[in-house]
């Protein structure tokens, strides 16, 4: 309809944060989507979007009509709080999704008018930094290699990872072999489209965490920190830490000795059905038999 645009949120409007309401009765059509440019946060904890070829910024994508474009306008365009009158300026720009590349409304750092004290969010993910910055203890989905005890046993950290908390379902997700390891051949990640992906759930606490990064390449820019919603034993749990590949290729056919992790791990946890998918997936796409 011609009343509606696109609309790109990346901090207090997403989900779990205190603007979100806003947003009811809209349509979310991307949860993990991206611009350029760098996030910031202000010495009273609010996020800022400043425009940057360098870095990417992290959000969702939702379809509005006026009216809620407008309520949206009232709100950052001349937010107050703190004591301070801040502005917004809503500007168009392109943003990314898993699928493809779309025009949206982004509510960004105006270039002239107050700046208040910055600091750079480095990950660029308002959500993840909130979650990091707050939370001593948190859910991990797993679901490739990291489901296998024996790699942490192996590398020294398995006292991590002692607390399953089971199967965790995520929908609107697929499981794909989107990164070109330096090793060869290609590894999971989960790619936002039509479909389901399992995994182990555990609990764990920041002390896991330089671990997790390490082994997921954060430093090295092949996989970031992102938030997800899933299900565990017919519960929706929200704000469940994952990784996710930020530069997806065309998919590539995984290694054996890795898709045997993979499995080593899954087995006892994940269902049945969902690993003979798989290994029909794997047969259709790379003629590989597990």
């Amino acid at each position: 309809m011609q009343d509606q645009c696109l609309i790109f949120v990346y901090g207090t409007l997403r989900k779990q944060q205190n603007n979100h309401h806003l947003l009811t009765n809209t349509t979310c059509l991307a949860e993990q989507s991206w611009t350029n440019g760098q996030l910031f946060e202000t010495n009273y904890g609010l996020p800022f979007l400043e425009a940057s070829l360098e870095g990417r910024v992290y959000g969702e994508l939702y379809l509005v009509n006026q009216a809620q474009l407008e309520k949206l306008d009232r709100l950052l365009e001349r937010y107050k709080g703190h004591g301070q009158e801040i502005h917004y300026d809503r500007v168009k720009k392109t943003v990314q999704t898993d699928t493809g590349s779309h025009q949206a409304y982004v509510y960004m750092l105006p270039k002239k008018g107050n700046k208040p004290g910055l600091a750079l969010i480095a990950g660029g993910d308002w959500r993840v930094h909130q979650l990091l910055k707050e939370s001593v203890d948190f859910l991990y989905f797993a679901y490739g290699s990291c489901m296998d005890h024996e790699r942490f046993e192996q590398s020294g950290h398995a006292h991590h990872f002692q607390k399953i908390k089971g199967c965790g379902i995520l929908d609107g997700y697929h499981l794909r072999f989107t990164r070109r390891s330096v090793n060869g051949g290609g590894r999971a990640d989960i790619v936002e489209e039509q479909g389901t992906v399992e995994g182990k759930v555990y609990e764990v606490n920041a002390k896991s965490l330089p671990y997790l990064c390490q082994r997921e390449g954060v430093l090295a820019g092949y996989y970031r920190p992102a938030l997800i919603d899933l299900t565990i034993n017919g519960m929706t749990v929200e704000n469940v830490l994952t990784f996710v590949v930020i530069k997806k290729e065309a998919e590539i056919a995984p290694p054996l000795d890795y898709l045997n992790e993979i499995f080593r791990g899954a087995r006892g946890y994940l269902s049945e059905s969902y690993l003979t998918q798989l290994k029909e997936q794997l047969k259709k796409s790379f003629n590989l038999n597990i």
